[in-house]
């Protein structure tokens, strides 16, 4: 294999699919072996507690909360953001870690929701979803990617330390994303805890591969040695 090569399995590819376990592993744990355990067995209460609460203003405010976080707006936000960080810093790190990002958690959030048959919350559901896809929640799990990713290549550019803060502020859109999920009553609390794990390692593992600038992807030139010339012959 080319050096290349193992840096991608070794640096994405591996931590990635340790990070699907890992999700299974708690789906698993969530559904089935602690299903009857507290704080399990408050989930459906809380869900309709939110559902009870809901009113015309938030449910609007749930609204735009969720679409910030639709797949659409997803897609469309990460590439005009990686094409504005290609035409502003004039490299394709920064936009290829933000891609890499998202994706890597959408695959995970796929692969899981497909491996976990979890049926949605017993209260009306707001949006049209498949019923059994319930965890991990994909809308929080692209928000925490996307907006968390955002804010850290912005905080890393910053050099105040208001800047700094500010840009961290990005936080407050999964936070948003993850309640009105639970608002609209298309996910369980541990759903969308679960989807800032997947989300937030998919920054990590990606910000390790691809922001790190120690990380040498591929095999380093040697200089090239002048030969010392050989002396004619008398």
């Amino acid at each position: 294999m080319s050096d290349t090569m193992v840096q991608i399995v070794r640096r994405v590819l591996l931590p990635v699919s340790v990070l699907f376990g890992v999700m299974v592993l708690l789906g698993v744990l969530v559904t089935r072996v602690f299903a009857r355990t507290w704080p399990f067995t408050v989930e459906d209460a809380v869900n309709r507690e939110l559902a009870a609460d809901r009113t015309g203003e938030w449910n609007n405010v749930s609204l735009v909360f969720s679409t910030l976080a639709s797949t659409q707006m997803i897609v469309v936000v990460t590439v005009l953001v990686a094409l504005a960080l290609r035409l502003w810093l004039k490299r394709w790190r920064e936009p290829l870690f933000l891609c890499a990002a998202v994706t890597a958690q959408a695959l995970v959030f796929l692969l899981t929701t497909i491996a976990i048959d979890r049926r949605r919350p017993a209260v009306e559901h707001m949006d049209v979803s498949p019923p059994t896809s319930s965890f991990p929640s994909g809308h929080t799990s692209a928000a925490v990617a996307l907006y968390v990713g955002i804010a850290v290549l912005m905080a890393l550019r910053a050099r105040s330390t208001g800047a700094k803060v500010a840009w961290w502020a990005l936080l407050l859109v999964p936070l948003g994303v993850a309640l009105t999920r639970m608002y609209r009553g298309m996910h369980h609390p541990s759903d969308v805890v679960a989807s800032f794990l997947n989300g937030g390692t998919c920054v990590a593992i990606m910000a390790r591969a691809v922001l790190d600038r120690s990380v040498r992807w591929g095999r380093a030139k040697l200089p090239s040695v002048r030969r010392p010339a050989m002396p004619s012959p008398s």
